[in-house]
Parts: structure tokens; sequence; C-alpha cells
């Protein structure tokens, strides 16, 4: 029976095992160096984004399947999830009536907040009953635009939540509910900001080649249909952001590099970072954008070179859910770098501002996996994370 556990480089050995393949064989299938794969299975070495996603594929798995779940019993999530499947497949049949309008704002704005702050499970709890409101209220405006941006927004917080969890098919589902509603807005920047999440699809797939043609798609269709100001920098800056991590993962410089030189020149034009339908742009985001860039192309100095002064003061404007991120990429480049006090000192940083997502994220539990297997005589703190994260 192929028991997997809850960080992907244990995964793979399973499954692979499991599956009688030897590591020259699912090597050769992955394109990776069977020295490389041997490194994640001993824990020697992290297993980033994209060999899961090759390793995957050669073992005909879904890339969530490698990544695992930090949930010991999947009753933890369960009844909250089926509430949140439940309204989405009645996207047309809403149950709850529209609220009074100072009602529905305050829920929006709850929703926005939880999402920024990374408290997914207080979210998961709002989102069934929010979708609802939200989406009555559209019906009853009969037509109205922003009724319709606003249903297309909550769509996008409960995007992040079934992308975060690890529900893979839910967070399809979801997205051509976004696109549902978005299409209904008349408005470019929602619509924009589905491609955002369409793309991030076929990013966590591992797909990266087809979300860079769907970012590319979206890209020229806002050009083509914006009007010029701050809000078009932020749509337009979110999109190329998306691509310096698509380009990226699929080991493309010159499409990194090209996104990023104009999310850059985009950024210059905002004094700090900003929110719109969920998309955070700015000089501070782009340059974490950077620095992710620089740990999946494999040049973990340059990306410690610029987190090391982000980690002493972080970039304005920035939420926990951005600030998390930080933390995360920069114990991924010190673990790289051979750093492992360091990188448990970021990881530690990053369970501080955002613990529900640490909690969560895949390579963050693959960096506390390759430490412990490194500390055979783990440091409390290192314990306590692991504990937090389903690894102990």
């Amino acid at each position: 029976m192929d028991r997997t556990k809850p960080a992907a480089g244990d995964n793979i050995a399973v499954l692979r095992r499991a599956r009688g393949i030897g590591q020259e064989t699912l090597a050769a299938r992955a394109g990776v160096s069977v020295s490389l794969l041997r490194k994640i299975e001993r824990g020697d070495r992290a297993a980033t984004p994209p060999v899961v996603a090759a390793i995957a594929r050669a073992l005909g798995v879904s890339t969530g399947r490698l990544n695992g779940s930090p949930y010991t019993e999947p009753e933890e999530l369960e009844t909250q999830l089926n509430a949140l499947r439940g309204a989405v497949r009645r996207h047309t049949l809403p149950r709850e009536d529209a609220p009074e309008p100072e009602v529905l704002a305050g829920n929006l704005a709850k929703a926005s907040a939880l999402r920024s702050d990374t408290r997914y499970g207080e979210l998961l709890e709002l989102l069934p009953t929010l979708l609802g409101q939200v989406t009555a209220s559209a019906f009853t405006a009969s037509g109205d635009a922003k009724a319709w941006a606003r249903v297309a927004d909550v769509y996008g917080c409960a995007f992040a939540v079934a992308h975060r969890l690890g529900q893979a098919d839910l967070a399809e589902t979801i997205v051509s509910r976004q696109s549902w509603a978005s299409s209904r807005t008349w408005n470019p920047a929602a619509e924009a900001a589905t491609a955002w999440n369409e793309a991030g699809v076929h990013q966590s797939a591992g797909d990266y080649a087809d979300g860079l043609a769907i970012v590319d798609r979206a890209i020229t269709a806002f050009e083509g249909a914006s009007t010029r100001g701050s809000a078009s920098v932020i749509i337009l800056g979110s999109l190329h952001l998306r691509g310096v991590v698509l380009a990226s993962r699929h080991r493309d410089r010159a499409a990194t590099e090209s996104h990023l030189n104009v999310a850059k020149g985009l950024a210059e034009q905002l004094p700090e970072d900003r929110l719109l339908h969920n998309l955070t742009f700015g000089p501070g985001n782009t340059a974490l954008y950077e620095l992710a860039a620089r740990v999946e192309l494999g040049q973990p100095d340059r990306a410690w070179e610029m987190a090391e002064p982000f980690s002493a003061q972080p970039p304005k404007g920035l939420r926990p859910n951005r600030l998390g991120r930080l933390h995360i990429d920069a114990a991924r480049a010190r673990l790289a770098l051979g750093d492992y006090g360091g990188a448990e000192e970021s990881l530690g940083a990053a369970f501080g501002v955002a613990p529900e997502m640490t909690r969560l994220h895949p390579m963050a539990r693959e960096v506390l996996r390759v430490m412990l297997i490194a500390h055979q005589r783990a440091r409390p703190g290192l314990s306590a994370m692991a504990r937090k994260s389903g690894l102990r």
C-alpha cells in the first residue's frame, strides 16, 4: 500500500518503491539526474517545485499527491470544504438572500483581510455563506457590473483557500466560476485577475508553459482594453509577476528577465504596494518575486543577498501573505547555501508572521524535512515547527 508522508521528498521515495521503479529509471523519465534524485530521497536536498512537477508526471500522479498535506486526519476540514464545494456547485442557485449593503460590505472586507492575513481556516468558514450572499446581490442588481465584480473577487478569495489547502480540483472549478462572474462585469481588470488565477492552476500542476501562454494572452488582452492609471499598473504588473514565477520554474531565463524588467518599470510608477481584485503590486512585491525567481533559477546567493536586508526591514505595505512567502524563500536560499541555522531562523520568521500559510506551504515543509534529517537530535524550535507542519 503506497501511503504517503507530508513532504515531497518522502513521498517521491514511497511512491517510487510502491510502483517498483528504480531510481535510475525514474530519474530518466523525469529528466533529472540520478544524483539529485538520490539526494532528494535521502533528505540531503529539498525537492523544488519544477522537480516535483517532473517527477509527478513520471510517476503518473498529481503534484498535490507528492507535496502531501499537513493534516493528519482529512476530517479536520472535510465539513468546511464540503460546504464550500456545495456553494460553488450552486453558483446560480444561492440559498442566501441578498443582505443589506452595509452587511455585505463588511463581510467582503472581512474576507479580503482574512485572505491577506493567511487566516485560511476562518476564511473557509465564511466563504460558503458569503458566496451565496454576493451572488444573490448580483442577481438582484440585475446586471450591475460592480455587483458581479464583487462576486469575482469572492471567488478569488475562494481560489486562494483551495490552492493553499491543496484542493486542486476545487481550485480549477472555482476559477471557472470566477471566469463566469468576471465575464458579466465588462471590466478588463476583473477578467485579468481571473486569468492570474487560471495561470496559477497551471503553475500548481507544473504546466509552466501553458501558464505562460495564459499570462501572455491576458497581458495582450488587458493592454488592448484598459486605460492608463494606477489600477491598470497594478493589474498589468501582477500579470507580469505571475509570468516571473512561471518562467523561472520553467527555467526560461530570458522570459524571466523580460517579465521582471517590465514589472520593475511598472512598479516605479507606484510609491508603495497596493491591492486590487486580490492582487498585490508595487516595488516591494516585485522585489519579493525577483527573490523567489533567483531561488528557482539556482541563484541562492543572489536570492539571500536580496532577502537579508528585507528580513531585517520588510518592504512597506505588504501583508502577511506576502511577508510569509519572503521568509520561506529566504529559508530556501539559506538551505541551498548550507546555512541550516539561517534556514531555521527564516522559517521561524515565516511562522511568526504567517503561521497558517507556512504550516501549509509545500516548500516550507520540504525545507523542514531536510533540516530534520540533517539534525538527528532536532533543536526544540525545529521540532516545534515540524509538529505544526504535520511532519511529527
